[in-house]
């Protein structure tokens, strides 16, 4: 074989080997979650960081207030402003969300079912009737309804600076 016939191929081969060892195994893709949409309503926040209601009435415990941001699961919303929600708690009551000064209001339907974030503080109030009473006519309840709320009741109510509503 002839010197320089060979040299030339030896090199093609050697670029050849060097290129394909040298290559990268493929990169695992992983799969990410599409990301949620939300509407948002005062405040601008986001829901990273956000503890369930669970862990929201366990950090509470013998307090009178916490600031937190909280994933909740809306039951309603005021069906003539949008002025509050209600949300599930875990024990079983609903937890009443208003908003700091007014400064914004949410849906006043199509809210029932869905999850948001809600951002503020949450505080143990003592609601009295005549209060209870607008909320429950706020709500769209019947006179006989509102008509059996005769005592205050004491619950935990969350007053938000910001909410993010799942869309």
């Amino acid at each position: 074989m002839n010197t320089k016939q060979s040299t030339p191929i030896a090199l093609c081969i050697t670029l050849m080997l060097a290129a394909c060892g040298g290559a990268e195994a493929p990169v695992e893709q992983k799969e990410t979650a599409p990301a949620v949409a939300y509407a948002v309503y005062g405040d601008t926040i986001t829901a990273e960081g956000a503890m369930t209601m669970g862990d929201l009435m366990k950090a509470v415990e013998g307090k009178d207030s916490l600031d937190a941001k909280v994933s909740v699961d809306i039951l309603a919303s005021c069906a003539k402003k949008g002025c509050w929600m209600t949300v599930k708690s875990p024990k079983g009551d609903d937890m009443m969300i208003r908003f700091r000064d007014y400064g914004f209001f949410v849906p006043t339907e199509g809210l029932e079912g869905k999850g948001g974030i809600v951002q503020g503080r949450v505080k143990r109030e003592v609601t009295d009737v005549a209060m209870l009473r607008h909320y429950a006519e706020d709500a769209g309840k019947s006179a006989e309804e509102i008509a059996k709320i005769t005592e205050p009741d004491t619950s935990w109510t969350f007053l938000a600076d910001g909410v993010l509503i799942r869309q």
